[in-house]
């Protein structure tokens, strides 16, 4: 939609004038949001967990949290949240993940494309290449900022690595560069 383009232009002009950084989620200490969590801002792992009645998706990046409830519908009069609801169910050998309720606080991509509340995410997970791999192919539907919805594809390789805890606000001096993430002066405690 026009309004969309013109944000991204006025984003865009007030960075190169140096106004302002060019910054996405994980270097700003936000949550990152749906569809962007799928590892839009770099290269970490996204750990999977499975319980009866929940998938939890770990991004490893700064520690981000998704929780999906199996087959269960969305809930009425959902309050949007930094990831709104997400509710899943398999088809198969397919996780399919249908997410609402996302507040207009987040990107939809590394271009820091915006979105309004009537994001709309289907998100369809599966292993491939003999469970070496795994496919994300993703829909965003969102006519407050997009004329028809579309459709990517992210794949990721399985890989066995320990845990590595990231956690954003900490150690700021060693950032590159100054996002002026929070830094308490004395123990808060």
């Amino acid at each position: 939609m026009p309004w969309v383009k013109d944000r991204m232009r006025a984003d865009i002009d007030e960075i190169l004038a140096g106004k302002k950084n060019a910054f996405t989620a994980q270097s700003s200490c936000v949550p990152a949001g749906v569809p962007f969590f799928m590892g839009y801002g770099g290269p970490d792992p996204i750990v999977f967990v499975q319980t009866p009645k929940e998938v939890w998706m770990l991004w490893t990046e700064d520690n981000q949290l998704r929780r999906v409830f199996m087959n269960v519908p969305h809930s009425a009069n959902l309050k949007p949240s930094w990831y709104g609801e997400s509710v899943g169910h398999y088809e198969g050998d397919t996780l399919v993940i249908d997410t609402i309720g996302m507040n207009d606080k987040t990107m939809v991509d590394i271009y820091r494309t915006p979105h309004t509340e009537q994001l709309h995410v289907v998100e369809r997970w599966r292993m491939i290449d003999d469970g070496k791999a795994m496919e994300a192919v993703f829909t965003v539907d969102d006519p407050g900022a997009f004329y028809k919805p579309w459709t990517a594809k992210r794949r990721y390789r399985r890989i066995e690595q320990d845990f590595v805890e990231k956690i954003c606000a900490e150690n700021n001096s060693n950032n590159l560069f100054d996002y002026h993430i929070p830094v308490a002066a004395k123990p808060d405690f």
